[in-house]
């Protein structure tokens, strides 16, 4: 079976979205460990840790990843906002950490007009010192380092930055923990960006030029999101599986490929007016997969 789940809400307390997952019959998961449309971190106390391991301790769910604040600006040109947006991804690691969440999911950022090149290195250094920040907090307090931080690719709207895979790399080239960054793939944002990852042979296209960008190791989480608009729009807006501008066959490629067995892959589609939009999205998944089963 593959690692298959979608994004759940933590509301009522953390804990919850296993239960939540499971109830889906998902074997992954990708949470938020703050409200993403706030820079305020409510303060995470050690009973709520201890539910959220023990809970995931009892569940089938094998992976838990995390997506970072909508609001966090690596390549801010505006110094408090760069600041702030550093400090926020080093608490969001710090809370993954402590929860035993395996890979927090971040966009790198927008230049705001500053150019590409000066966005990019600003990406890596800003990686560079959250990154340092929250190992050396996390040791302080002895604490093993456990959780990812995940790179993911955009669909390069306004001055995003990341929409191309060799942008990227650029990124990778200048990080001083590269081992600790992998790379989440979001197959609406690459189609957006304007990767044919819909075309017969463009996963496995996609796939190396990920590859030659980032080096042999695979992506380290995939986000299953249809796109509703069309190719190259450079344009974010998900679409239920199947029903969108890429289509179903994609989905068939990449849920049965071998490369990709083991790697989570969690949709961000969406809920529709009944609420069932992921429980609809993973049974169709399941089919795709060769797998009818679902839960009641």
């Amino acid at each position: 079976m593959p690692l298959l789940g979608a994004n759940v809400s933590v509301a009522g307390g953390m804990h919850l979205a296993i239960e939540r997952g499971e109830a889906l019959g998902c074997t992954a998961i990708q949470i938020f460990v703050k409200n993403p449309n706030q820079w305020r971190q409510k303060h995470l106390t050690d009973d709520r840790v201890e539910a959220f391991r023990v809970a995931r301790a009892k569940s089938s769910i094998e992976a838990v990843v995390a997506h970072a604040s909508y609001l966090i600006n690596l390549a801010a040109r505006d110094r408090s906002t760069l600041e702030r947006s550093r400090r926020a991804l080093v608490g969001e690691l710090i809370r993954c950490n402590r929860l035993g969440v395996d890979a927090l999911i971040f966009h790198p950022g927008a230049h705001m007009g500053r150019g590409e090149a000066a966005g990019l290195e600003r990406i890596a250094d800003s990686m560079n010192r959250v990154l340092a920040a929250f190992v050396e907090r996390e040791g302080r307090r002895g604490r093993r380092v456990e959780t990812q931080l995940l790179l993911e690719n955009t669909a390069g709207a306004g001055t995003v930055l990341g929409y191309r895979f060799g942008q990227l790399a650029e990124i990778y080239r200048r990080l001083e923990q590269p081992r600790r960054v992998g790379l989440c793939l979001d197959t609406c944002h690459a189609f957006a960006a304007g990767y044919p990852i819909h075309r017969p042979r463009g996963l496995g296209r996609v796939l190396r030029r990920i590859e030659s960008a980032l080096g042999p190791a695979e992506p380290s989480c995939v986000h299953l999101n249809d796109s509703l608009r069309p190719f190259g729009s450079r344009r974010d807006r998900h679409a239920n599986i199947g029903q969108g501008e890429i289509g179903e066959p994609l989905f068939r490629r990449l849920i049965r490929h071998p490369r990709l067995r083991r790697t989570p892959k969690v949709l961000e589609t969406p809920l529709g007016p009944d609420g069932q939009g992921h429980r609809n999205d993973l049974a169709r998944l399941r089919e795709l997969a060769g797998n009818r089963s679902s839960p009641p």
